[in-house]
């Protein structure tokens, strides 16, 4: 047991080369950066109780679980709410006790609610399954786009047809992949402020330690990881924006928002086209979007990854008293999503107080 800080060199090492080598292992979700040892390192400098176990087999490293741990034992994933993925990082042949695993680390229980698939110690207390799309590039950008064409050509056309038509409007467009400029994260941060709010969805850059927690990540560079923020211009003015994480073969979609005075041109849909093009030129194999139905994912994705949620526990009062007091709600948001009856209602309830909250706020 570590705090994330004590990791030797070798063993930071020894986590990133499983990860590099884990599609080649027959575990690609393995190599999401949500799973990398810098993720991990940056949430244990804004949340101080994050700790990491390493199992090793014949002294050599063989596993990696990172985890957070309230003083009473419940153990919940890294930036559970806000990671996208979430496991145990191992090496090939490795397996695992769930409930042995539990209390070697101290935890009664562990809740998680984006767990990488092919962790079936862990996915015996799943309570739901569900569908992360992707965008393939492994084949490049041309081929992903003529997939893309294949299965929605009047999609394609009307999307470039957008940016053609911004392009008259507002001046020429340009992209840049990976903005060193502190200022258009500001930008992008205020941008999704005020859609979490127009939404009627909880503001997560009104917690500090996401807002610390992005800054660091954007600052984190190298080979094997990287924050990267995405920006689309429109006559030299930022329209839409997406900071994310990348691996030697990820990239996922964490935070993108654009100008809503632009929503006409679908700016969001371009930049992902974007940067699908600029991570498919740099060697990404897959951009992923992260569990959640949305629109745009359904009309970008070339195929869907399984994440589940739920939880492992002890015979615990702690884990008893937590898994009471977390189960309703989960069962509750998670039906409300999968019923368009019951979503559309409920979204539309959510941007009716979103709006009334955000013209309280001008008062």
């Amino acid at each position: 047991m570590h705090r994330p800080g004590e990791l030797t060199a070798a063993d930071r090492v020894a986590w990133t080369a499983m990860q590099s080598k884990a599609h080649l292992n027959g575990s690609p979700d393995l190599s999401n950066p949500f799973l990398a040892p810098e993720f991990t390192l940056a949430m244990a400098r804004v949340r101080k109780n994050v700790r990491v176990a390493v199992a090793r087999e014949k002294g050599e490293p063989a596993a990696y679980f990172a985890f957070q741990r309230s003083r009473s034992g419940v153990g919940r994933a890294v930036g559970l709410g806000i990671s996208d993925c979430q496991g145990v990082v191992h090496r090939p042949g490795f397996s695992w006790d769930a409930r042995r695993f539990l209390r070697d680390c101290g935890l009664a229980m562990w809740e998680f609610d984006h767990l990488a698939a092919g962790q079936a110690p862990f996915e015996s207390g799943a309570s739901g399954f569900f569908p992360s799309p992707v965008m393939d590039l492994d084949q490049g950008y041309e081929a992903y786009l003529g997939q893309l064409r294949d299965r929605s050509p009047k999609f394609v056309r009307s999307t470039f047809a957008k940016g053609r038509r911004l392009a008259r409007d507002h001046g020429d467009i340009r992209y840049v992949h990976d903005e060193r400029d502190p200022e258009a994260l500001r930008t992008l941060m205020g941008w999704k402020s005020a859609q979490y709010r127009r939404t009627g969805r909880s503001d997560r850059f009104a917690h500090d330690w996401i807002t610390r927690l992005v800054d660091q990540l954007f600052h984190t560079r190298g080979d094997s990881f990287a924050g990267v923020l995405s920006v689309l211009y429109a006559g030299g003015a930022p329209v839409a924006a997406h900071f994310g994480l990348r691996s030697e073969r990820v990239l996922v979609s964490w935070f993108p928002a654009y100008a809503p005075e632009f929503a006409r041109y679908s700016p969001g849909l371009l930049l992902h086209l974007r940067m699908a093009e600029a991570g498919a030129a740099d060697g990404i194999a897959h951009l992923d979007l992260g569990r959640g139905q949305k629109r745009y994912k359904d009309s970008l994705k070339t195929r869907e990854l399984t994440v589940s949620e739920g939880w492992v526990a002890l015979r615990h009062p702690m884990a008893l008293g937590h898994r009471m007091h977390r189960a309703p709600v989960r069962a509750l948001r998670n039906t409300v999503v999968s019923r368009p009856e019951l979503f559309g209602p409920a979204d539309r309830l959510l941007k009716r107080l979103g709006k009334i909250r955000s013209e309280h706020r001008k008062e």
